[in-house]
């Protein structure tokens, strides 16, 4: 598998390495940014607070995932489209993790990796990656996104109470070089920043139906649970 996308600072790019920090997120959110970045890309070792959804909490070992918030800010993307930016990320994450597991794996279906909506990356019944974005609006268009990422890249063992956690070490059989999973995403998302940065209805539309084609259990008739008990149902859109 061949290296792409050179993560080098550059006037549009910035990458920050750290070792502890309590949150990615929240240390992107307060940090300036310089000139015209437009881009701005902070991983860590290891966080004493790292957020999943609402009140989840997200282990991760240290120095054996990868733990990555990304802040970009697209050029014309309109509020009422905002969810985009999650559909780029998830297919980027689908994208770049197909590409450790299908040389290795027989995808369960031929689907290979999957999107869990709305903020989880699946393979078979188990997580090996979320995301948590926070967007920041200016009138009718988004003026910035952070987009947390974290992906179990070589932890084999997870202590908490989260039901279906896996690795892609564990799928694989070996451990995965983190950086190398870091240049794939990357490079999977830059393919759909362009179409974020022009925000045209068309384009968000045929993101929207790739989106759709990779959803975890999509067109499939499931039991569900909510509030008022197990039901069946498929999903058909979102």
């Amino acid at each position: 598998m061949e290296r792409h996308y050179c993560l080098d600072d550059s006037p549009t790019f910035r990458m920050l390495e750290l070792d502890e920090i309590d949150s990615t997120n929240r240390f992107l959110r307060h940090l300036d940014t310089p000139g015209d970045r437009r881009m701005t890309l902070v991983t860590a070792e290891f966080q004493t607070a790292g957020k999943g959804a609402g009140t989840n909490s997200w282990e991760s070992a240290r120095g054996e995932n990868l733990l990555l918030s990304l802040r970009v800010m697209p050029s014309n993307l309109p509020v009422r489209r905002m969810f985009a930016i999650s559909e780029a990320t998830a297919l980027a994450l689908k994208e770049s993790l197909d590409a450790f597991v299908l040389p290795h794996t027989p995808p369960k279906g031929g689907r290979g990796v999957c999107i869990k909506w709305p903020n989880d990356i699946y393979f078979e019944d188990c997580k090996v990656a979320g995301m948590l974005i926070e967007n920041d609006l200016m009138g009718a268009q988004v003026r910035s996104s952070v987009i947390g990422i974290g992906i179990n890249v070589n932890q084999r063992r997870f202590l908490s109470d989260a039901p279906n956690p896996r690795s892609l070490a564990d799928i694989v059989g070996h451990d995965v070089e983190r950086r190398f999973v870091l240049e794939q995403f990357m490079e999977h998302f830059m393919h759909y920043m362009p179409t974020l940065d022009e925000g045209k209805d068309d384009a968000l539309d045929a993101l929207h139906e790739c989106y759709k084609k990779h959803l975890y259990r999509f067109g499939e008739e499931h039991e569900f649970l909510d509030e008022m008990g197990v039901f069946c149902a498929k999903i058909v859109d979102v």
